[in-house]
């Protein structure tokens, strides 16, 4: 029974030595392969008496940055993927905060890695390569002294102060939620992963594990596919893809062009999504397309590790419903809480909490922000940790949590509680309107709406009218030609902030 991630490893590494584990742009590792080089990067690493120490991965979205992944763990350590198309600022404060021991890079971005990390701490992937053997006898003896709650990864969030959050997550959260995929979705060797979160988003962690665990092959898909939705679908057709788990934004994005009937991709059996909220009148249109696929809503913050509820998508929803996001992933770790921190009742509103062996560490050298947010249960005396998400929910008349959106999204606009969300649906209802996305001008008290498709203004005003009560309406209604998206593919509000105050 595997104790580690690592052991995962070992073993698709002797039962498929020769299957491709991951295919990259630029070339393409079987098992065999991924083993060796983890494990050659794990001799450099223990050579260097690193231990339980951050290592920064600087590299592209690659094999090569998987294999320094399960380097780190191999050699007792835990891993921070900063990808190489990170703004320089966004970097400076993530290392400012984690002081790495080994910052991993390779020839290409060596130079580039200088200009925030110290040259001593710099190990270039190609020379690790070229002059380590692995060594499996020191791999066994480390190994044997890592223990399964040892830190694996620490991924960076957003902070509301502008500096990056590190979560710290454990081996055994990440080999728990890894076997529930596994045994939710029927993963196996079979399977073809499309992978389109950069490795610093934890979307990734599903992808990565599940190859990882089950033997199936992670084909990384080329950023550019993903700005030309047809060259999308034809790379999923061309290279067999049969399970993606992406952000609703890319899904939306290849319903709104209308290219779904373009290209047969009649080979994708599984469709899962998390992120943001999806809406159902984009879902339709891929469900239509592939009646027999597995489509699941999948809900979590980085701080539970990836994922705490989902919803498989078993029922028709009209295109102005919402979706839920359904059920726990693993039982007794759901809390909705209301005001008072009692349970809710019935369909009562509440915030949504988790708890057990998923939450993370809390956040890396912050014990301030970690206290504020892992907090001990207000429903018993003994020691239980949980984590408010700040995410407001109720329950459905099926026991399906449905998501009512952030408490920080909620706004009150004339004397009325309002969630942007609702206000986001029933305008993406709106025939002509592709997707919608509403911020809220604390400074002028105005909605503002902003949306892409052929709709005219005036046909969407008489439309929410029907929809939604008056002081819900949007103040100012703005068409644009493309929803500005962030580095893990999701509407950036930032940009859209931006659009609205110039």
């Amino acid at each position: 029974m595997a104790r580690l991630v690592t052991d995962y490893l070992e073993e698709t590494a002797a039962q498929f030595p020769e299957k491709p584990a991951v295919i990259g742009e630029k070339r393409t590792v079987t098992f065999r392969e991924l083993r060796g080089e983890a494990q050659q990067m794990a001799t450099f690493l223990i050579a260097k008496s690193v231990w339980k120490s951050p290592v920064a991965v600087y590299l592209p979205k690659a094999p090569e940055a998987i294999a320094s992944f399960l380097g780190a763990a191999y050699s007792g350590n835990f891993y921070t993927p900063i990808d190489v198309k990170m703004p320089e600022a966004r970097i400076e404060k993530i290392m400012e905060t984690l002081q790495p021991e080994v910052v991993i890079t390779d020839r290409k971005h060596v130079a580039a890695a200088k200009a925030f990390a110290g040259e001593e701490t710099i190990a270039v992937y190609e020379d690790v390569m070229e002059t380590e053997s692995a060594d499996a006898a020191r791999i066994a003896q480390t190994t044997a002294r890592i223990v399964d709650t040892d830190v694996l990864y620490v991924l960076f969030t957003s902070g509301s102060t502008g500096v990056p959050k590190g979560v710290v997550i454990g081996q055994r959260s990440v080999m728990d939620y890894t076997k529930w995929v596994t045994e939710t979705f029927a993963v196996d060797a079979h399977d073809v992963i499309g992978s389109q979160a950069p490795f610093y988003f934890d979307n990734s962690v599903l992808d990565i594990y599940q190859m990882v665990h089950t033997g199936a092959t992670l084909d990384i898909i080329p950023r550019t596919a993903f700005i030309f939705p047809v060259r999308l679908l034809e790379y999923v057709r061309d290279h067999g893809i049969n399970m993606v788990f992406w952000v609703p934004s890319v899904l939306c994005t290849a319903a709104n062009f209308g290219v779904l009937d373009d290209v047969d991709i009649s080979c994708l059996k599984k469709v899962l999504f998390a992120g943001e909220v999806m809406p159902n009148k984009q879902l339709n249109a891929w469900r239509r397309r592939l009646p027999e696929a597995v489509f699941a809503n999948l809900y979590g913050p980085t701080e539970i590790t990836v994922d705490c509820t989902y919803y498989r998508v078993d029922r028709a929803f009209r295109d102005d419903e919402p979706l839920p996001i359904g059920i726990p992933c693993r039982p007794d770790t759901i809390l909705v809480l209301n005001e008072r921190n009692e349970l809710v009742a019935g369909a009562e509103q509440g915030e949504l909490c988790v708890r057990g062996r998923s939450l993370a560490y809390g956040y890396y050298k912050n014990p301030e922000k970690t206290a504020e947010v892992f907090v001990q249960n207000p429903l018993t005396k003994e020691k239980d940790t949980i984590y408010r998400t700040g995410d407001l929910v109720h329950y459905n008349e099926r026991g399906e949590l449905m998501y009512d959106g952030r408490k920080d999204f909620q706004i009150k606009h004339l004397g009325h509680r309002i969630e942007l969300g609702e206000i986001e649906t029933a305008a993406s209802s709106v025939p002509g309107v592709e997707r919608a996305a509403c911020i809220y001008d604390a400074e002028h008290d105005d909605i503002v709406l902003f949306y892409t498709g052929g709709a005219k203004e005036q046909d969407l005003r008489l439309a929410l009218k029907k929809l939604v009560p008056d002081y819900m309406h949007p103040r100012h209604m703005h068409p644009i030609d493309a929803m500005p998206l962030n580095a893990n593919g999701k509407i950036d509000r930032k940009k859209l902030m931006q659009c609205a105050s110039s």
